[in-house]
């Protein structure tokens, strides 16, 4: 039982997912049909999209861009601020989930040498608010993104044009809060310097531009998944370990439970009339309860709609803690802080968020 309860507690909505799954079987056995729940290209771009990410990561190249960018600093207002963009622009190409990896635990590193954790608190919900909000502006940005570019088959300008105005005021908003930082001097830590081996690299770099071909169906799925297997035997069959399955088994799970919903005459009738015309707010308001790569699942079989259900659960990453599994991670890293603080992290990551959520809508509902 305990190792039960450690699995829910670590995979809360994988476990939601597969309850959801199977309590919709009694009504809808399994037939035929459920061949076609799943949406076989998503499964496969995000698999090959995190095996190209663990690699890169493996070899240290974000570790180097890191320095490299971090040499600049030489205040905790600017660290803060080179921090924030950091995560800002790699959530756009590796994704939220691996930004906040990635730079939330050298994060803690460099505010731990300073000692100064009030500051850390507001750096690392910063951090993952740019996460947030950059991979909002690139269909890999996040799961979310890449099933429903996929699912509505939206082009990438039509994707870029929908999202640029929130994701342009969101950044603003965010800049602007890193000014509460102090100007208190500060250098982040030495670290050796480490060779990237070369062939290894180039395998990655070409799996991670393979996959963004994939998704903007320049080549198909298959042959991304191929490529994927053999990067992955070729420089290191750990990586096949590294992808998150857990993610990939909740997809399923939610395309077996919205699958069978749908097929469900009175239930999809009444999500059908509830969602026209409020895909924006319900995938918001959605995304606070079950997070918003659920969420996207759940409602895309019961709209048409596609770029305001890409709004509303995008934006409804913003918010409650559980809104983004982005920001769960973050606050998961953030507990392993010797001097940790939970009650002011959660303040502050509430206050900023809603904050960030309400401003967000505000905007689009003017825009449109």
């Amino acid at each position: 039982m305990t190792g039960l309860r450690k699995f829910i507690k670590a995979q809360p909505v994988l476990v939601i997912s597969l309850l959801l799954a199977a309590a919709t079987m009694f009504i809808i056995p399994p037939d035929k049909e459920y061949i076609g729940y799943c949406n076989r290209t998503v499964l496969i771009e995000l698999f090959a999209l995190m095996a190209a990410v663990a690699g890169l990561r493996s070899i240290g190249i974000f570790d180097k861009l890191t320095k490299v960018l971090l040499s600049k600093t030489g205040t905790v207002r600017r660290l803060g601020a080179v921090l924030t963009l950091i995560c800002f622009f790699s959530a756009m190409l590796v994704t939220n989930d691996v930004a906040l990896i990635t730079f939330v635990p050298l994060t803690l590193l460099i505010f731990g040498s300073i000692n100064d954790s009030k500051s850390l608190i507001l750096t690392v919900v910063l951090e993952t608010a740019a996460a947030n909000l950059g991979s909002m502006m690139t269909p890999v940005g996040n799961p979310q993104n890449l099933f429903l570019y996929d699912k509505y088959g939206l082009t990438a300008m039509t994707f870029l044009k929908t999202m640029l105005p929130v994701g342009v005021v969101g950044l603003a908003a965010v800049m602007g809060l890193t000014l509460l930082l102090p100007k208190d001097k500060c250098k982040a830590p030495e670290s050796k310097d480490t060779e990237i081996p070369k062939l290894k690299a180039a395998v990655y770099t070409g799996l991670f531009l393979v996959c963004i071909a994939a998704v903007f169906r320049l080549i198909p799925d298959w042959v991304c998944l191929i490529v994927a297997v053999a990067a992955a035997v070729i420089c290191d069959i750990k990586l096949l370990g590294k992808v998150d399955y857990a993610l990939l088994a909740t997809f399923v799970g939610f395309f077996v439970f919205v699958g069978n919903i749908a097929r469900i005459e009175a239930v999809s009738d009444f999500f059908s009339r509830i969602l026209t015309g409020r895909e924006l707010i319900s995938g918001a308001l959605l995304s606070q309860v079950i997070s918003n790569v659920p969420a996207a699942v759940m409602l895309a079989e019961f709209t048409d709609n596609g770029t305001q259900l890409l709004l509303g659960v995008d934006i409804g990453g913003f918010g409650t803690l559980i809104a983004s599994l982005a920001s769960l991670i973050s606050f998961q890293i953030y507990r392993k802080d010797k001097n940790v603080q939970t009650g002011r992290y959660f303040v502050v990551f509430s206050v900023i968020n809603f904050a960030l959520l309400a401003l967000l809508l505000g905007v689009q509902f003017l825009i449109c």
